[in-house]
């Protein structure tokens, strides 16, 4: 394990891998000569590109897609921040375990391999609005199984998460990496007066660590949650991997969020696989740079709408590297 402290995990962002830019280019030429009028397939055709970038190949192919799901238990979830009482992260990691979830069909439909990390759901993270949500072991403890967690021979990656009280914890990221206000939605469903305390809790935890939040990885430690770390980790070791990732919802990207504030460019290997409807998602996007692939109402989190943005993945590769050139073809290319 390359780190054993948030310094070292800074120092290893520093030197994070570029993609291949000869084997972009070759797809980029590939692409070209394709039988298909230039552009006709839009996205897909960048997204076959940057693909064929950080595999390393003109011809990018997916067929050994991962997911994994980090779940993690919240202290601010005794502010009333959640429509659901805590035990139910537990009950859902059960499910995850026994194949009844949502994510575990969205898997099986397109090829992905599942992986469930529970993360000490017996010990919840504190309260952040009165103490740091984690120590800085904790939090790299974290921060190192999500690293550890991803298969060196995937070729694409998707983390999810589950966590009752997480989107309390996502918009209180948001607010210490970004500013503002308005960073808290209705998550599983509260009603308003569960808004206003998750409202007031984003409010209270960031006046609070209000020293630390020139240092997003300290933001982190103390805002976060263990699975939030553990996915900001995995997304780490997939970059050194040259795995490209498909970020989820909004929980997801409020801790792919704190690699960026820490190194631009960090998520260059990622794309936002669709908008939630959690509704600070879009704001946290634009912040991000990034445009959804899919925009369906989504607000399960476990990963599934960047489970489903996989299919799409698939269909880019799928014509890329499937379609025959004109040349091969013998269609007579175009002026």
């Amino acid at each position: 394990m390359p780190f054993q402290s948030l310094a070292e995990f800074r120092h290893l962002l520093s030197r994070l891998p570029a993609p291949d830019a000869a084997a972009a280019e070759a797809a980029r030429a590939r692409n070209a000569q394709l039988t298909k009028p230039p552009g006709a397939l839009g996205r897909l055709e960048e997204l076959a590109i940057w693909l064929g970038g950080w595999q390393g190949t003109d011809r990018p192919q997916i067929t050994q897609p991962q997911i994994v799901i980090f779940a993690g238990n919240h202290g601010v979830t005794a502010r009333g921040v959640s429509a659901f009482p805590a035990e139910v992260t537990a009950q859902m990691v059960a499910n995850f375990a026994h194949g009844g979830a949502a994510i575990n069909q969205l898997a099986r439909a397109f090829g992905a391999t599942l992986d469930v990390h529970a993360l000490e759901l017996d010990r919840p993270t504190a309260d952040f609005t009165e103490h740091s949500a984690m120590t800085e072991a904790d939090c790299v403890a974290a921060l190192r199984t999500g690293f550890a967690a991803v298969d060196t021979k995937a070729d694409l990656f998707v983390a999810g998460e589950m966590g009752i009280g997480n989107t309390t914890v996502a918009a209180a990221l948001a607010a210490a990496l970004y500013g503002g206000i308005g960073w808290a939605g209705r998550g599983t469903g509260v009603d308003d007066a569960g808004l206003a305390r998750k409202e007031a809790a984003v409010a209270a935890g960031v006046a609070r660590h209000v020293a630390i939040l020139d240092d997003p990885l300290q933001v982190l430690a103390c805002l976060g949650g263990r699975e939030l770390a553990a996915i900001a980790g995995a997304i780490a070791g997939a970059r050194m991997l040259r795995i490209p990732v498909i970020l989820d919802g909004f929980i997801a990207c409020s801790a792919a969020a704190v690699l960026a504030k820490v190194v631009p460019g960090a998520l260059d290997h990622c794309v936002a696989g669709h908008l939630s409807a959690e509704g600070a998602h879009c704001r946290l996007l634009e912040k991000l740079g990034m445009e959804p692939l899919l925009s369906l109402g989504l607000r399960l989190g476990e990963g599934s709408g960047a489970a489903l943005a996989i299919g799409v993945l698939k269909g880019a590769v799928a014509c890329h590297s499937g379609m025959a050139t004109f040349a091969e073809a013998g269609v007579a290319a175009g002026a």
